[in-house]
């Protein structure tokens, strides 16, 4: 019996030595810089804009439909307000994302939340072993600590093999000058946040696959019982309660495979229910499939413009702190414009 108690001290402390070691090792020394960095480096560009400026301002969050399908370029001199663009992916969780911009949010912001679908119906497993898990594991203690108890073990145990294999790789092509295509093949990321160069022309290689796409909406239940959503629901009850505006919006989508409208107005309720706003566009942000780069989500840039003035054309409009300041605007609202189709 002292025998096998022994082995099993001996056993137990290996397994804490191991458990010790791999945190050490993902924690401080191995490191992700071209793909995990990719998204750090975005984010952390967002936020130092945001930080830069001085007064009331409007920061765009959602996923990748943030930068691709939004123009904070265009918004900003409609405005007369600096505007960021702060999404970056989908599988960046809700909860990190809110906790990074909160600290650079304040009365008189505006936040606008053109999220995609499956944000709201994200799970929270899904969302605890995110990248961004990973990202606050070896960079970004101090927001891990912020979050809930049961992110702290997803980000411990966000790395694997792969993770273990591909970190020195990407490090020695970092150190050995490697030239990333992203920016060639996808268009690259401005001052504002935004997401430019996708053209159409680019976007030629993906009209097979977009022709083909055949997007799967949530029902109204899984909205509203979505982890996502519980997310938006909080940061818009925290937002409005400092008095930050928070207006909803729709991600945009192909014309003729629209979401069911009630799933619609499940995403609308989120806002309204907790002092948030809600826009609908006149077109509900539904655009032929030529006008799309890669995805439902990702407008090209041809369309990425069109959208972003109709988008800052109502938010002129809709806003009275706006419209005030642009008294020689026209008072009459924003002429309808007809639904497009396929």
């Amino acid at each position: 019996m002292t025998n096998e108690r022994a082995a099993c001290v001996r056993l137990l402390r290996a397994c804490l030595a191991s458990l010790l070691l791999y945190g050490l090792a993902f924690g401080f020394v191995v490191d992700r810089p071209l793909s995990l960095g990719f998204l750090r480096h975005q984010l952390d560009a967002k936020l130092a804009r945001a930080a830069s400026i001085d007064g009331p301002k409007l920061v765009i969050l959602a996923g990748s439909n943030g930068p691709y399908s939004h123009r904070c370029e265009l918004i900003e001199p409609v405005l007369a307000m600096p505007c960021v663009n702060g999404g970056i992916a989908v599988g960046i969780g809700l909860d990190y994302l809110f906790a990074r911009w909160q600290p650079l949010l304040h009365p008189g912001d505006l936040v606008y939340l053109p999220m995609e679908e499956a944000q709201y119906v994200r799970t929270r497993a899904a969302t605890e072993v995110g990248p961004d898990a990973a990202i606050m594991f070896r960079h970004d203690w101090r927001t891990l600590a912020s979050l809930a108890p049961e992110r702290w073990l997803g980000a411990l145990f966000a790395f694997d093999l792969r993770a273990a294999l591909m970190g020195p790789i990407e490090a020695t092509l970092l150190i050995g000058h490697f030239h990333d295509p992203r920016a060639a093949a996808t268009g690259a990321m401005n001052v504002w946040g935004d997401h430019v160069g996708h053209t159409a022309e680019l976007a030629a290689t993906s009209q097979a696959v977009l022709a083909a796409a055949v997007p799967q909406h949530p029902s109204a239940m899984q909205i509203g019982t979505g982890y996502g959503s519980a997310l938006i629901a909080d940061f818009t009850r925290w937002a409005s309660a400092r008095g930050i505006r928070v207006i909803g919006g729709l991600s945009t989508e192909f014309a003729g495979a629209a979401m069911p409208d009630a799933t619609l107005d499940a995403i609308r309720s989120i806002y309204l229910a907790n002092g948030g706003e809600f826009l609908v566009l006149p077109n509900f942000s539904r655009y032929p499939r030529s006008a799309f780069f890669d995805t439902a989500e990702h407008l090209n840039e041809a369309g990425q413009i069109a959208h972003s003035k109709l988008l800052a054309e109502q938010l002129r409009w809709r806003l009275p702190p706006i419209a005030t300041a642009r008294p020689a605007d026209p008072a009459d609202p924003p002429a309808r414009r007809s639904m497009p189709i396929d």
